[in-house]
């Protein structure tokens, strides 16, 4: 059962949305909010063939789990922002306004429990989800889900080295020296001044934006977070990695008691399986393929078990 919400309302920056709810059930529901990765994503996190938030929300509801999902605030009104918006554009009011926004609409529902409202970020949003939280999202646990306690310039650095191992060796030096370039801005980040970092770019995306994200230590932030985690990682992930991204989680949470880590082989970045031609590459996303149910069961038990 779905409905059409609105994240934002009164705000210069309304979002559609959808709240996906059991077909039947009894009494105030859990709920969870999606939260997007990088870019002008819809409610759907629709990426080639892929939507994996519309497989999370259907899959949660059946467990008795009310989902609620929105446009990022990129893909609505990102054709209307100017330049220099753009260049002074940070993740407070592309992610995490937004998504306190999302959260508080889901605790003023009558049908849901506001004590038990969880947050569910994939990719960046499962980065940023510390910073939401912290920032006023109050929720009752984190769902991370592919996401990093590293740095953004740092995975993007990473990305690009391995798609360009995948070139000829006689076709990689420019590209290298280009990304080393990259790297080299990335980690001078701090000392450009205000004037300065908003005429760079880090990537391809405003520096700007980066000196946002470095603002604030993520895994401060996590150590600081007393709510229950829940990390999750597909273990073919080749855009966030297990043996940097998910086992550096592993070492910041091995004493925590209410922190649950769980990877899945087989699965790609969406958390999808897929065997076949040009597997390991952005081009398997073209295929269809729809969330693990594993996973999906392994969200929807652990919120339970907050809940319970």
């Amino acid at each position: 059962m779905e409905e059409e919400m609105i994240v934002g309302q009164g705000t210069p920056y309304e979002l559609g949305a959808t709240l996906t709810l059991p077909e039947e059930y009894v009494g105030r529901l859990p709920a969870v909010v999606l939260v997007q990765g990088s870019g002008p994503s819809d409610r759907d996190s629709a990426v080639y063939s892929y939507k994996p938030f519309r497989d999370i929300a259907w899959g949660l509801a059946e467990q008795g789990i009310a989902v609620l999902r929105y446009d990022k605030r990129t893909y609505t009104y990102g054709s209307e922002m100017s330049q220099e918006e753009i260049a002074e554009f940070t993740v407070y009011e592309e992610t995490v306004e937004d998504a306190i926004l999302a959260a508080d609409l889901l605790k003023k529902d009558p049908r849901i429990d506001a004590n038990h409202v969880y947050v569910i970020g994939h990719s960046l949003g499962g980065m940023l989800a510390p910073r939401i939280e912290a920032t006023g999202g109050e929720f009752a646990g984190l769902i991370i889900m592919a996401g990093s306690p590293r740095s953004l310039w740092e995975i993007i650095y990473d990305q690009n080295m391995a798609l360009l191992a995948l070139e000829k060796e006689s076709d990689r030096q420019e590209p290298k020296k280009q990304i080393e370039e990259e790297y080299e801005k990335a980690m001078r980040l701090e000392s450009f001044s205000e004037e300065e970092i908003k005429d760079k770019t880090i990537f391809g995306i405003p520096a700007f934006y980066f000196k946002g994200l470095e603002s604030y230590d993520p895994k401060e932030l996590l150590s600081k977070i007393e709510k229950p985690l829940l990390i999750l990682q597909g273990e073919d992930d080749i855009q966030v990695y297990l043996e940097k991204d998910f086992a550096l989680y592993e070492d910041l949470l091995k004493d925590r008691e209410n922190a649950t880590l769980i990877s899945y082989p087989g699965l790609n970045h969406f958390f999808i399986r897929y065997e076949g031609e040009k597997k390991g590459t952005i081009d398997e996303y073209q295929h269809p393929g729809v969330v693990h149910p594993d996973v999906i069961s392994d969200m929807a038990r652990w919120v339970m078990e907050q809940y319970e």
